[in-house]
């Protein structure tokens, strides 16, 4: 009954898929290429990316000095990786005690980069409560009201504080361009009430374990295509799919492939249709060069 109801949702989609290239290229939208696993050979890692068929990165800001860096490497690796890399910039929940005074301002001024493309990652996290609540909850709303002035994408974190997360951001839905439920690994009724907010849905790796991902394997077939986004969200949550599997457990964008796979293999739906679709997604959302037909 799910798949019927995503097939009848996207059948737009798939005429539209019907016309685009038969490149598989993808787009990942969540790597956090800043990240001290990948100091040794970051730039295999991209080249590797772009080797699997890849045509575009979206490295993620967790706090205003990791959003620094990530703006850096998209302007370091300009010239051997044209237009391949992009970036977000925010404060992650875990970081929210940690700011600034004018963190705000900092990141503002980071936004104005034509390589940043979003804010975020920003959101709740009441699973480990690395950053009391009721700071987190202050520092998501202001990174909130940061995307609607300056008219940029959210890109969003939520674990374990559903409720207080969506009324921070009801009050902005249809005042910012774009809300991006990254990495989502909720019920139902969460899944339900961010689509019916015209939301849109990051799948990682998640998915590809049957042990902890059941129930966004049983829920996956919900989302229209046309709210769909993938993304490892390297170096974690690298797919249990993979065969051989890898000697080390670091996921890396090239891997992204395999999430693809699985979601084809849930939803029954063709992989070049969700290839497009979801790169399409990409380059609307992030406002990224168009690379397809």
């Amino acid at each position: 009954m799910n798949i019927d109801l995503l097939k009848s949702n996207n059948s737009k989609a798939k005429t539209s898929a019907a016309k685009a290239s038969s490149s598989n290229a993808l787009i990942d939208v969540g790597v956090n290429l800043t990240n001290k696993r990948f100091d040794k050979d970051r730039e295999e890692v991209i080249a590797r990316a772009q080797s699997a068929a890849l045509s575009g990165l979206l490295i993620t800001g967790t706090s205003v000095a990791e959003s620094k860096k990530a703006l850096a490497l998209c302007q370091q690796y300009q010239t051997d990786f044209p237009n391949f890399l992009y970036s977000t910039a925010g404060v992650h929940p875990h970081d929210a005690d940690h700011v600034a005074v004018d963190y705000i301002a900092q990141l503002k001024q980071l936004a104005m980069h034509t390589q940043v493309k979003a804010i975020g990652e920003c959101g709740l996290d009441f699973n480990r409560n690395f950053s009391t609540p009721a700071q987190q909850k202050i520092v998501f709303s202001e990174q909130v009201a940061l995307a609607a002035e300056l008219q940029m994408p959210l890109f969003l974190h939520q674990r374990d504080a559903f409720a207080p997360w969506f009324n921070i951001l009801s009050p902005y839905l249809g005042k910012v361009p774009a809300m991006v439920a990254h990495c989502f690994t909720g019920s139902k009724n969460e899944l339900m009430q961010c689509i019916n907010a015209d939301m849109y849905i990051g799948i990682t790796g998640w998915l590809c374990d049957e042990r902890r991902g059941q129930t966004l394997r049983d829920i996956v077939s919900l989302i229209p295509l046309n709210r769909l986004l993938i993304e490892t969200d390297a170096p974690y949550l690298t797919p249990r799919t993979i065969r051989p599997k890898p000697k080390s457990s670091r996921n890396e964008p090239s891997y992204l492939p395999y999430i693809l796979k699985e979601i084809t293999s849930i939803t029954g739906l063709d992989q070049e249709q969700i290839a497009w679709q979801t790169s399409r997604n990409a380059e609307k959302v992030f406002n990224f060069p168009t690379k397809r037909n």
